[in-house]
């Protein structure tokens, strides 16, 4: 029963959360009305204490940036499906988790509230469902998180090895 839980439960989150994200880009991306509301009410209250324009269609914040993260992350859950780019799902999970760590704080902590487009708190809902299954994702992919993290670390800053470690692939040639 485990088993067949670890096999098909990742290619059911990137399903899930790929359909999510995906489905929001066309209010997202064709600037709805709805989404009017929801980046008009957060950019009015960071406007509030002297940030406004950060979530105005040009902004830092703006729908934009928001649904072209959503998209990367989507495809990078879809791709990963693949056998052999299944690092790539654990990408898509790490954007995914911090698209809605964002999504969830807003609803909870700024006057946008978890009701904004009076959908019965649905929106909300679904960020909270993506959330967490995303969380859990990496939780259970901590390995692969782990490594692609290493990975970056050593590509940003490449002078620094592990301990016991060699820094370049000549140095551990040099080394045998």
């Amino acid at each position: 029963m485990f088993a067949r839980l670890r096999k098909y439960a990742p290619l059911a989150y990137a399903l899930s959360a790929g359909a999510v994200f995906l489905d929001s880009l066309r209010f997202k991306f064709t600037n709805a009305p709805e989404t009017q509301v929801i980046f008009g009410k957060l950019d009015a209250w960071a406007a509030s204490f002297g940030a406004g324009g950060l979530f105005d269609q040009t902004g830092l914040f703006s729908q934009y940036v928001i649904g072209s993260a959503e998209l990367v992350a989507s495809a990078l859950l879809l791709i990963g499906i693949l056998p052999a780019l299944r690092r790539l799902q654990t990408l898509g999970a790490l954007i995914a988790t911090a698209v809605m760590t964002g999504a969830v704080s807003f609803h909870l902590f700024t006057p946008l509230g978890i009701d904004p487009n009076n959908d019965g708190g649905g929106l909300f809902a679904m960020a909270v469902a993506v959330w967490l299954a995303s969380i859990a994702y990496l939780v259970f992919h901590r390995d692969t998180l782990l490594s692609i993290l290493t990975g970056v670390g050593r590509a940003i800053l490449p002078g620094q090895a592990g301990a016991g470690e060699s820094a370049s692939p000549a140095a551990k040639l040099a080394s045998v």
